[in-house]
């Protein structure tokens, strides 16, 4: 047996004196456990410890320390062959799954669009190549399926997604990276996304946090806001009030710059970017009584960045929905979905001015609501006020 390694190690690998002591303490019958809790470890450590480096030439599974180095060094040596590139089978069936063509229920390939590959992700509204497409994890685990009894047949996604992206261990061609469902070219670490959260969202202003009062939609006042996206970067900025349903909308048009280079941390050119949304709703729910305004829920979108400011100049609580979670402003989803009768997905909304918007406001706020007892939300927003007057004369003295 070669030499094994003495040189100390970090506090990730088990060292040469871990060794010996899981040898000690596995030779008295100790349970992995116990061993664990001798020698400051993980259970799973110790048992996969004694599972991959145990002494398997006499036939049994005999664990001795200086045998588990050897074979920790020996899978520790770089660099490595990657599996991918020694094994042409499993290489070919992982280019199949990933790069395979689209075929008809008949048999018969199906070609797709034609796409040729440019070394980066595909542009917006771009043509994608067709292809079977299986994630790596799907074709990591389907060869257990497909090949029960052959343990050359398998490898782990990740060491898909390092032939693929990593030159230097890449077994796979590099267009194959447009099959993967997000088309990238460069893989992207998950570091860096985290990195992206909106650091203008704290975990005070959550939805979580949000009073009970707004939950069960018995008193007035509190919205729900998003914007509906068209052509360009075009878009129209929509409040729903909770109780009522009543639709304000709100008027986005473009800057007087828009089409020319955008000046680096400059106002967003296009219409909704932070201020603009912010001008938007103030200079909207300020026409409402104080009754009319106490909070507003809304996505983490960038366009709320000045909600601090808002709040200011409002008085309304401001609250974030979680990521990803458009069902916490249902009442907001539906009323986009009816105004996509008027403003079609694809299209260029700023051709419509507050006049426009104004009429289809009305019309959604005159449509009788099943939710309401049939009422118009117009009505219903009228009776509230018309009570919140009366409640006032009442208690003047």
């Amino acid at each position: 047996m070669p030499p094994i390694s003495l040189a100390p190690v970090s506090g990730r690998y088990l060292s040469f004196a871990e060794r010996e002591e899981i040898a000690v303490l596995h030779a008295r019958r100790c349970g992995v456990r116990e061993i664990a809790r001798w020698i400051g470890r993980s259970p799973s450590t110790i048992s996969r410890e004694l599972r991959r480096n145990a002494a398997t030439r006499g036939g049994g599974l005999e664990y001795r320390a200086t045998t588990a180095q050897w074979h920790a060094d020996r899978r520790a040596k770089r660099p490595k062959m990657a599996k991918l590139s020694a094994n042409d089978a499993l290489r070919s069936y992982v280019e199949e799954r990933l790069g395979g063509r689209v075929s008809r229920p008949d048999g018969g390939a199906v070609r797709g669009p034609e796409v040729r590959w440019i070394g980066r992700r595909h542009g917006r509204r771009k043509d994608r190549r067709w292809a079977t497409s299986w994630s790596p994890e799907q074709i990591a685990n389907r060869l257990r399926v497909d090949f029960p009894d052959d343990e050359s047949m398998r490898v782990s996604h990740e060491a898909i997604y390092q032939a693929l992206f990593v030159q230097s261990r890449g077994a796979l061609r590099r267009e194959l990276t447009a099959c993967l469902r997000t088309g990238r070219a460069l893989r992207v670490p998950r570091a860096r996304t985290r990195g992206r959260g909106k650091k203008f969202v704290s975990p005070e202003i959550m939805i979580r946090e949000r009073p009970a009062e707004i939950e069960d939609r018995a008193v007035p006042g509190h919205w729900e806001g998003d914007l509906i996206l068209g052509l360009n970067s075009s878009a129209i900025g929509v409040l729903v009030e909770r109780t009522t349903r009543f639709t304000m909308l709100l008027h986005l048009p473009r800057m007087k710059e828009h089409g020319q280079p955008r000046v680096k941390n400059g106002p967003a050119l296009a219409g909704h970017g932070a201020e603009s949304v912010r001008d938007a709703i103030a200079a909207s729910i300020t026409t409402l009584p104080d009754q009319l305004r106490r909070s507003l829920t809304w996505d983490q979108g960038a366009e709320m960045a000045q909600h601090a400011q808002l709040r200011i100049d409002t008085g309304l609580a401001i609250f974030f929905c979680d990521p990803h979670s458009p069902w916490q402003r249902g009442s907001n989803e539906n009323t986009n979905g009816l105004l996509r009768q008027y403003f079609t997905k694809g299209t260029d909304l700023s051709k419509h001015n507050t006049g426009d918007l104004g009429a289809v406001a009305a019309s959604l706020n005159g449509r009788p609501r099943k939710t309401l007892a049939w009422k118009t939300p117009a009505e219903a927003l009228y009776e509230h006020l018309l009570l919140v007057q009366q409640a006032s004369v009442a208690s003047t003295p």
